[in-house]
């Protein structure tokens, strides 16, 4: 039998904590009139900000599945099930995250600034920028490398250069000043 009471508690812990931290989200979301927030979604809609975070619950579930499979082989069919069923439950709490980034967007920017950041990567040349941006600041940085090594050796040739001239042209002052 598996008994699972332990993680029963923190689950328990964990709803507990994150009412508590939602009711104090919710009473900052109504800070914001809804028309920022929308802004704020807008926003980060055209961004694509939280897409990144869309593996997250496929992952968990996958170390999971992993997890569990592991101390209890025999039960792999039932586990692979469960898990995945429960998952999908949890999958509406995506809503939760973009919630969080409208919010954190909507302290960050006004409403105004909001509508223009989605106007501009809502167009085709803020779409090219955000798919094409990455691509071009890895190149530059491949630039900037190049051209910082370029920029030390001709410093370095150039000051060595300048330091000899400078020792050579006080040595024939030194070799005929009198001895005492």
């Amino acid at each position: 039998m598996i008994s699972f009471t332990g993680m029963g508690r923190l689950a328990s812990i964990a709803v507990i904590a994150g009412s508590v931290m939602l009711g104090a989200v919710s009473a900052k979301a109504q800070d914001v009139p809804a028309e920022h927030l929308q802004a704020a979604r807008d926003a980060i809609s055209a961004l694509g900000v939280t897409n990144r975070f869309d593996t997250i619950l496929p992952n968990i579930m996958d170390r999971l599945t992993a997890q569990l499979i592991q101390a209890y082989p025999n039960l792999q069919d039932i586990i692979s099930v469960k898990v995945e069923e429960e998952a999908l439950k949890l999958a509406a709490r995506r809503a939760d995250l973009e919630r969080e980034a409208a919010l954190v967007y909507a302290k960050a920017f006004t409403a105004e600034e909001l509508n223009q950041i989605t106007a501009f990567y809502g167009s085709e040349a803020g779409k090219k920028l955000l798919k094409d941006g990455p691509i071009a600041t890895r190149e530059l940085l491949k630039a900037a490398d190049i051209w910082t090594a370029g920029i030390a050796r001709d410093l370095e040739q150039q000051a060595n250069a300048a330091l000899l001239a400078q020792v050579q042209a006080e040595q024939p002052a030194a070799a005929e000043a009198p001895q005492p």
